[in-house]
């Protein structure tokens, strides 16, 4: 398991986490699979998980920060919405996204699926789009500075740990 990590810039209408950085571990030998990523997850005490894909429109939740397993396929992810970068994502990586990144999925190929979740009592996530009213945008970033970092690396990882 390999961690890579990039720091989203702030945005305007998707405003990222001005404080933590979007964690990608590569490789991640325990995801097999829809339900061996649900274990994993569940392991280190994040719920609320489903199998999907992730939406072709960029979106962010301001409520939860989110892990996505990829558990088939690949595809190229955009994260930090309309300003932010692309990055390459196969079975067996795992994406965890601080709450306010901005994050789409630009091109599925051969069967994309992912598993997400997300950490304790915060598995009931909102989910904003970039047409957010003003007022609604500036709630979303005074959630997001309130919200610290999740107990756990979901994972097992380090890098939730570096999120301090």
């Amino acid at each position: 398991m390999r961690l890579q990590t990039w720091q989203a810039p702030p945005g305007d209408r998707i405003p990222n986490n001005p404080r933590f950085p979007v964690l990608v571990y590569r490789g991640v030998d325990a995801v097999t699979g829809a339900d061996a990523a649900r274990s994993l997850f569940a392991e280190h005490g994040w719920g609320g998980s489903w199998v999907a894909s992730v939406f072709d429109f960029h979106h962010f939740h301001s409520t939860s920060h989110e892990a996505l397993a990829v558990v088939s396929g690949r595809a190229t992810i955009e994260l930090g919405g309309p300003a932010g970068e692309a990055f390459e994502v196969a079975a067996g990586d795992v994406l965890v996204l601080p709450a306010g990144t901005g994050h789409r999925r630009a091109t599925p190929r051969d069967g994309f699926s992912v598993v997400g979740a997300y950490p304790p009592g915060q598995e009931d996530y909102d989910l904003l789009r970039e047409d957010v009213s003003d007022a609604e945008l500036e709630a979303a970033r005074e959630r997001i500075a309130a919200l610290g970092p999740p107990p756990q690396d979901p994972v097992g990882g380090e890098g939730v740990g570096n999120w301090a």
